[in-house]
Protein backbone atom coordinates (compact mmCIF):
# COMPACT_ATOMS: atom_id res chain seq x y z
CA UNK A 1 0.00 0.00 0.00
CA UNK A 2 1.33 3.52 -1.03
CA UNK A 3 1.38 6.24 1.39
CA UNK A 4 -0.25 9.22 -0.14
CA UNK A 5 1.68 11.87 0.00
CA UNK A 6 -0.90 14.17 1.03
CA UNK A 7 -1.04 12.46 4.50
CA UNK A 8 2.65 13.12 5.26
CA UNK A 9 1.92 16.93 5.89
CA UNK A 10 -0.70 16.26 8.56
CA UNK A 11 1.34 14.19 10.48
CA UNK A 12 4.37 17.05 10.69
CA UNK A 13 2.75 18.23 14.26
CA UNK A 14 4.06 19.60 17.55
CA UNK A 15 4.07 16.77 19.96
CA UNK A 16 2.25 17.08 22.90
CA UNK A 17 5.03 15.99 26.06
CA UNK A 18 3.53 13.49 27.73
CA UNK A 19 4.57 14.20 31.90
CA UNK A 20 7.38 11.63 32.75
CA UNK A 21 5.15 10.26 35.80
CA UNK A 22 2.34 8.74 33.84
CA UNK A 23 2.79 5.24 32.74
CA UNK A 24 3.25 5.02 28.75
CA UNK A 25 0.80 3.76 26.31
CA UNK A 26 1.97 0.47 24.98
CA UNK A 27 0.67 0.22 21.32
CA UNK A 28 1.18 -2.20 18.90
CA UNK A 29 1.14 -1.01 15.10
CA UNK A 30 0.44 -3.20 12.07
CA UNK A 31 1.00 -1.13 8.77
CA UNK A 32 2.82 -2.75 5.32
CA UNK A 33 3.76 0.44 4.22
CA UNK A 34 7.37 1.12 5.72
CA UNK A 35 7.68 4.64 5.24
CA UNK A 36 4.38 5.38 7.15
CA UNK A 37 4.85 2.70 9.79
CA UNK A 38 7.98 4.68 10.60
CA UNK A 39 6.48 7.71 10.59
CA UNK A 40 3.48 6.85 12.82
CA UNK A 41 6.11 5.02 15.44
CA UNK A 42 8.29 7.90 15.51
CA UNK A 43 5.33 10.09 16.42
CA UNK A 44 3.19 8.22 18.70
CA UNK A 45 6.77 7.89 20.47
CA UNK A 46 6.96 11.62 20.80
CA UNK A 47 3.35 11.72 21.92
CA UNK A 48 4.25 9.46 24.88
CA UNK A 49 3.23 6.36 23.99
CA UNK A 50 5.60 3.12 23.92
CA UNK A 51 5.17 1.72 20.15
CA UNK A 52 6.02 -1.61 19.17
CA UNK A 53 5.45 -2.40 15.16
CA UNK A 54 4.90 -5.12 12.81
CA UNK A 55 4.61 -5.06 8.87
CA UNK A 56 2.31 -8.15 8.33
CA UNK A 57 0.32 -10.45 10.65
CA UNK A 58 2.12 -13.54 10.20
CA UNK A 59 4.81 -11.20 12.77
CA UNK A 60 2.16 -9.91 14.85
CA UNK A 61 0.83 -13.99 15.04
CA UNK A 62 4.84 -15.00 15.88
CA UNK A 63 4.96 -12.52 18.64
CA UNK A 64 1.38 -13.08 20.00
CA UNK A 65 3.22 -13.16 23.90
CA UNK A 66 4.42 -9.54 23.48
CA UNK A 67 1.50 -8.34 21.56
CA UNK A 68 -0.90 -9.53 24.51
CA UNK A 69 0.86 -7.25 27.34
CA UNK A 70 -0.11 -3.89 24.73
CA UNK A 71 -2.48 -1.18 25.85
CA UNK A 72 -3.75 -1.54 22.08
CA UNK A 73 -3.33 -2.45 18.65
CA UNK A 74 -3.85 0.05 15.35
CA UNK A 75 -4.53 -1.86 12.46
CA UNK A 76 -4.03 -1.42 8.63
CA UNK A 77 -7.33 -2.26 6.80
CA UNK A 78 -5.10 -3.97 4.11
CA UNK A 79 -2.40 -5.76 4.89
CA UNK A 80 -0.26 -8.25 2.85
CA UNK A 81 -1.93 -12.03 2.14
CA UNK A 82 -4.27 -11.06 4.29
CA UNK A 83 -6.89 -8.09 5.97
CA UNK A 84 -7.00 -5.85 9.28
CA UNK A 85 -10.12 -7.60 9.57
CA UNK A 86 -8.99 -11.06 9.32
CA UNK A 87 -6.57 -10.57 11.26
CA UNK A 88 -8.78 -8.82 14.40
CA UNK A 89 -11.01 -11.97 14.30
CA UNK A 90 -7.51 -14.43 14.42
CA UNK A 91 -6.98 -12.23 17.78
CA UNK A 92 -10.62 -12.50 19.19
CA UNK A 93 -10.50 -16.61 18.37
CA UNK A 94 -7.29 -16.72 20.27
CA UNK A 95 -8.25 -15.32 23.31
CA UNK A 96 -6.64 -11.24 22.59
CA UNK A 97 -9.13 -8.87 23.60
CA UNK A 98 -7.00 -5.70 23.40
CA UNK A 99 -9.18 -3.09 22.06
CA UNK A 100 -8.78 -2.20 18.42
CA UNK A 101 -8.47 0.83 16.60
CA UNK A 102 -8.48 0.70 13.13
CA UNK A 103 -6.34 3.28 10.88
CA UNK A 104 -6.33 3.47 7.37
CA UNK A 105 -6.91 4.92 4.00
CA UNK A 106 -10.13 3.22 3.00
CA UNK A 107 -12.02 4.91 4.84
CA UNK A 108 -15.60 3.42 3.44
CA UNK A 109 -18.69 3.42 5.42
CA UNK A 110 -18.93 -0.57 4.92
CA UNK A 111 -15.68 -1.27 5.84
CA UNK A 112 -16.21 0.54 9.28
CA UNK A 113 -19.15 -0.75 9.52
CA UNK A 114 -17.80 -4.48 9.29
CA UNK A 115 -14.80 -3.28 11.58
CA UNK A 116 -17.09 -2.09 14.28
CA UNK A 117 -19.43 -5.39 13.91
CA UNK A 118 -16.50 -7.44 14.66
CA UNK A 119 -14.97 -5.47 17.53
CA UNK A 120 -12.91 -2.92 16.33
CA UNK A 121 -13.43 -0.04 19.35
CA UNK A 122 -12.53 2.81 16.60
CA UNK A 123 -12.18 3.30 12.99
CA UNK A 124 -10.18 6.50 11.93
CA UNK A 125 -9.07 7.47 8.59
CA UNK A 126 -4.77 8.25 8.07
CA UNK A 127 -5.70 11.68 6.55
CA UNK A 128 -7.27 13.17 10.02
CA UNK A 129 -3.58 13.69 11.52
CA UNK A 130 -1.56 12.57 14.56
CA UNK A 131 -3.37 15.27 17.03
CA UNK A 132 -7.16 13.77 16.65
CA UNK A 133 -5.32 10.06 16.66
CA UNK A 134 -3.52 10.57 19.76
CA UNK A 135 -6.73 12.11 21.22
CA UNK A 136 -8.78 9.49 20.16
CA UNK A 137 -6.14 6.89 21.57
CA UNK A 138 -6.12 7.80 24.55
CA UNK A 139 -10.08 8.13 24.76
CA UNK A 140 -9.67 3.94 24.12
CA UNK A 141 -7.42 3.48 26.63
CA UNK A 142 -9.59 5.28 29.58
CA UNK A 143 -12.50 2.66 28.82
CA UNK A 144 -10.55 -0.44 29.60
CA UNK A 145 -12.13 -3.16 31.90
CA UNK A 146 -9.53 -3.47 35.17
CA UNK A 147 -7.07 -6.21 35.39
CA UNK A 148 -8.95 -7.58 38.15
CA UNK A 149 -12.00 -8.81 36.14
CA UNK A 150 -10.18 -10.45 33.27
CA UNK A 151 -10.57 -14.09 34.86
CA UNK A 152 -13.84 -14.13 36.30
CA UNK A 153 -16.55 -16.46 35.09
CA UNK A 154 -19.97 -14.44 35.38
CA UNK A 155 -23.00 -17.12 35.39
CA UNK A 156 -26.95 -15.27 35.04
CA UNK A 157 -29.20 -18.18 35.40
CA UNK A 158 -28.45 -20.23 31.81
CA UNK A 159 -26.13 -17.44 30.54
CA UNK A 160 -22.31 -17.63 31.26
CA UNK A 161 -19.60 -15.34 30.04
CA UNK A 162 -16.32 -15.42 30.42
CA UNK A 163 -15.12 -11.72 29.89
CA UNK A 164 -11.65 -12.52 29.07
CA UNK A 165 -12.10 -13.92 25.98
CA UNK A 166 -15.24 -11.92 25.13
CA UNK A 167 -17.02 -15.46 25.11
CA UNK A 168 -21.10 -16.14 26.00
CA UNK A 169 -22.86 -19.62 26.68
CA UNK A 170 -26.00 -20.02 26.65
CA UNK A 171 -26.81 -23.88 28.37
CA UNK A 172 -23.54 -24.67 28.06
CA UNK A 173 -23.54 -23.83 24.53
CA UNK A 174 -20.89 -21.09 22.70
CA UNK A 175 -23.05 -18.29 20.81
CA UNK A 176 -21.06 -17.62 18.81
CA UNK A 177 -21.04 -13.74 19.12
CA UNK A 178 -18.99 -11.30 18.11
CA UNK A 179 -16.65 -8.99 20.71
CA UNK A 180 -19.31 -6.32 19.79
CA UNK A 181 -22.26 -8.03 20.80
CA UNK A 182 -20.73 -9.88 23.74
CA UNK A 183 -20.13 -6.33 24.91
CA UNK A 184 -23.82 -5.73 24.96
CA UNK A 185 -24.57 -8.69 26.57
CA UNK A 186 -22.18 -8.25 29.21
CA UNK A 187 -23.99 -4.58 29.94
CA UNK A 188 -26.95 -5.99 29.54
CA UNK A 189 -26.89 -8.64 32.10
CA UNK A 190 -24.64 -7.00 34.67
CA UNK A 191 -27.58 -4.80 34.80
CA UNK A 192 -30.35 -7.56 35.41
CA UNK A 193 -33.40 -6.29 35.85
CA UNK A 194 -32.26 -2.85 34.96
CA UNK A 195 -33.02 -0.49 31.87
CA UNK A 196 -30.08 0.38 30.16
CA UNK A 197 -30.38 3.23 27.16
CA UNK A 198 -29.66 3.07 23.84
CA UNK A 199 -26.79 5.87 24.86
CA UNK A 200 -25.50 3.07 27.23
CA UNK A 201 -25.51 0.59 24.54
CA UNK A 202 -24.03 2.38 22.08
CA UNK A 203 -20.80 3.84 24.02
CA UNK A 204 -20.03 0.23 25.00
CA UNK A 205 -19.24 -0.89 21.90
CA UNK A 206 -17.15 2.20 21.32
CA UNK A 207 -16.73 4.75 24.04
CA UNK A 208 -18.74 7.63 25.66
CA UNK A 209 -19.56 10.23 23.15
CA UNK A 210 -18.75 8.22 20.14
CA UNK A 211 -20.25 10.24 17.27
CA UNK A 212 -21.77 7.86 14.34
CA UNK A 213 -25.26 7.40 12.38
CA UNK A 214 -27.47 10.22 10.89
CA UNK A 215 -29.11 12.30 12.58
CA UNK A 216 -28.93 13.07 16.52
CA UNK A 217 -30.55 9.62 17.21
CA UNK A 218 -28.86 7.78 14.50
CA UNK A 219 -27.47 5.53 16.69
CA UNK A 220 -30.15 4.02 18.18
CA UNK A 221 -30.47 1.88 14.41
CA UNK A 222 -26.92 0.43 14.89
CA UNK A 223 -28.71 -0.46 18.21
CA UNK A 224 -31.63 -2.05 17.09
CA UNK A 225 -30.00 -4.06 14.41
CA UNK A 226 -27.31 -5.30 17.14
CA UNK A 227 -29.69 -6.10 19.73
CA UNK A 228 -31.77 -8.01 16.67
CA UNK A 229 -28.55 -10.18 15.75
CA UNK A 230 -28.00 -10.85 18.83
CA UNK A 231 -32.04 -12.34 19.85
CA UNK A 232 -31.78 -14.35 16.31
CA UNK A 233 -28.41 -16.12 17.66
CA UNK A 234 -29.76 -17.00 21.20
CA UNK A 235 -33.05 -18.11 19.51
CA UNK A 236 -31.16 -20.45 17.47
CA UNK A 237 -30.04 -21.83 20.50
CA UNK A 238 -32.91 -21.68 22.51
CA UNK A 239 -36.64 -20.82 20.59
CA UNK A 240 -38.12 -19.64 23.70
CA UNK A 241 -35.62 -16.97 24.83
CA UNK A 242 -36.65 -13.76 25.33
CA UNK A 243 -34.06 -12.48 28.10
CA UNK A 244 -33.72 -9.03 26.07
CA UNK A 245 -36.71 -7.04 26.68
CA UNK A 246 -37.42 -3.53 24.65
CA UNK A 247 -38.06 -0.44 26.91
CA UNK A 248 -40.22 1.84 24.08
CA UNK A 249 -37.46 4.76 23.34
CA UNK A 250 -35.95 3.95 26.04
CA UNK A 251 -33.53 1.20 25.91
CA UNK A 252 -32.93 -2.58 26.75
CA UNK A 253 -33.55 -4.79 29.92
CA UNK A 254 -32.01 -8.18 30.50
CA UNK A 255 -35.13 -9.86 32.01
CA UNK A 256 -34.02 -10.59 36.11
CA UNK A 257 -34.39 -14.72 36.77
CA UNK A 258 -32.33 -15.09 39.94
CA UNK A 259 -28.60 -13.68 40.59
CA UNK A 260 -25.13 -13.59 39.37
CA UNK A 261 -22.76 -15.58 40.35
CA UNK A 262 -19.18 -15.25 39.91
CA UNK A 263 -16.71 -17.71 39.88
Amino acid sequence: MELSTDILPLFATTPVVVPSTEAPIRVVVVDDDDCFRGMLSNELTEHGFSVTAFADAQSVLSAIVSVSTADLIILDWTLPRTTGLDLLQHLRRVGITIPVVFLTGRSLISNESLALEHGAIDFIDKSRGINILVQRLRLVTTTKVPGSQRDKVLQFGKLMLKPHVSRAFWNDIDVDLTVGEFKIVNLLARNMGQHVTYREIYDCLHYRGFIAGSGENGYRTNVRSAIKRIRRKFETLDPEFHEIQNYTAFGYIWRREGGAHIF
